[in-house]
């Protein structure tokens, strides 16, 4: 039986929930989705399941297209295109994305000399899935996919401590060493050849909802190396090619290619005190 209190906040949650513009799938599926996405294009991890036969690689497409499907549904009234034509654009793109994350995974194995082959960064490394759980939500961004993509992305944020907004636009061969910290905001465009290192922002000068529609985030231009720590902001920032910035740097003004640029730290050694003398002078 329920109090007056209690009828009240029933009814106060029903008028809540029709002010809602948005449905979205559970943030488990995402997370399914995209795990099961990964393990579609390199299948190194296995879990153990006894009795279970690897699907035919045709088979496990179509799984992951009915998963989508089914994860568009909540969001069919806010589709520019109908769910088919969606994700037929969508998965027209799953053989780049495919390219991309190879070069992404071989430009990690050729760069981290602790690295010991390819199927350890697909496997373990955290940058490896940050940066193939974006490259699938950009592409959902790119199609004005609402919400989703974002939500893809959180999931790897949670999973993997590195921060990628869908709608930042990278490169080839990117690498995140290390990664826990990294925010990438979401106007950041990062060229090709790009290592960041933990730590690293990625941001806004000033953050204001009438900023929503210009760039805010910096450029990073190819060949960049940015190590842990460093803060890079504003949209007119530039950091241009070949340059290195170095650790715990704040930049806020553009840098011209081949820099190198490094936060100085001062050492002072104090002057030690005798005991003896400062008892002898009381």
């Amino acid at each position: 039986m329920t109090t007056n209190s209690q009828e009240v906040f029933f009814e106060r949650l029903k008028k809540q929930n029709k002010t809602y513009r948005y449905k979205l799938p559970s943030r488990q599926e995402s997370g399914k989705f995209i795990q099961q996405l990964i393990n579609f294009l390199f299948p190194i991890s296995q879990d153990c399941q006894q009795n279970s036969k690897p699907k035919d690689v045709r088979e496990a497409y179509g799984d992951l297209r009915e998963k989508l499907s089914c994860m568009f549904e909540p969001l069919l009234p806010q589709l520019i295109e109908g769910k088919e034509e969606t994700l037929d654009r969508v998965f027209a793109e799953i053989p780049v994305i495919y390219e991309m994350l190879l070069a992404d995974a071989k430009a990690i194995t050729d760069n981290d000399p602790s690295s010991v082959g390819i199927e350890e960064v697909i496997a373990l490394y955290p940058g490896f899935m940050a940066i193939a759980t974006y490259r699938v939500a950009h592409i959902l961004a790119e199609l004005n996919v609402p919400l989703l993509p974002r939500m893809l992305t959180e999931f790897a944020h949670s999973q993997t401590g590195i921060d990628i907004h869908p709608n930042a636009v990278i490169g080839h061969s990117f690498f995140i060493d290390h990664g826990t910290g990294v925010v990438i905001g979401e106007t950041t465009k990062i060229g090709n050849n790009v290592k960041l290192y933990q730590g690293v922002t990625l941001g806004a000068i000033h953050v204001s909802k009438s900023l929503a529609s210009r760039k805010r985030h910096p450029t990073i231009e190819d060949n960049v190396v940015v190590y842990a720590n460093a803060t890079i902001l504003g949209g007119e920032t530039v950091i241009g090619h070949d340059s290195i910035i170095g650790g715990n740097a704040w930049i806020v003004r553009s840098v011209p290619a081949h820099s190198q640029v490094y936060h100085q730290s001062k050492v002072e050694v104090r002057q030690q005190i005798n005991p003896a003398v400062t008892e002898g002078s009381l």
